[in-house]
């Protein structure tokens, strides 16, 4: 228990450490790194607090396909390109806007009930009927598969929407830019 405890503590140690470096590093491709690395780092989190399915979802999309496709955009505009940036006056409306979403989130939870606890909600009334009437209303042997697959369905659609969404947006920034670059090297 214990030290389950300090692994959770120097991950999330480590995830803050990296959201530092990304949030003050100036290379591009360092940057992508370090999100890749980021990603990774949530996956390990979310197997330590027993969240498989969302682990595997953000090594194979946040450390998987986002890195690559952000490499592959980088390596298709290339780093001759980028630009060092000019300090700006710094404004405090986003430090702001952080602070209080930070703050209506936590109020948002402490009223939640204590993790872990036999008589959470998920406990007394959607574990049992999983378990117990999953065969009769899905049949569906195996309890994992009868969760993901089928009543949580909803869910994985809208990952694969939001996924497939934002591939699109992806290949449209591409087009676009390479059209734009034909135009101007026909003139």
């Amino acid at each position: 228990m214990i030290l389950e405890q300090l692994i959770d503590v120097f991950l999330l140690a480590f995830l803050a450490i990296i959201s530092i470096a990304i949030v003050r590093i100036r290379d591009v491709f360092s940057a992508v790194m370090l999100f890749g690395i980021y990603s990774l780092v949530s996956a390990s989190l979310f197997m330590m607090l027993a969240a498989a399915d969302v682990a595997f979802t953000e090594a194979a999309v946040g450390a998987g396909i986002s890195t690559i496709l952000m490499l592959a955009t980088l390596g298709l505009v290339g780093r001759d390109r980028e630009k060092t940036l000019v300090k700006k006056k710094i404004s405090l409306l986003p430090l702001a806007i952080v602070v209080v979403t930070g703050a209506t989130l936590v109020y948002g939870i402490v009223d939640l009930p204590p993790f872990g606890a036999a008589d959470n909600p998920v406990h007394t009334h959607v574990a049992p009927r999983y378990i117990y009437q999953s065969m009769s209303e899905i049949d569906v042997p195996n309890l994992v598969t009868a969760v993901l697959a089928s009543y949580r369905g909803f869910d994985t659609l809208g990952e694969v929407v939001v996924i497939f969404t934002a591939g699109i947006g992806v290949l449209l920034l591409i087009g676009g830019r390479r059209r734009r670059e034909e135009e101007t090297s026909d003139e």
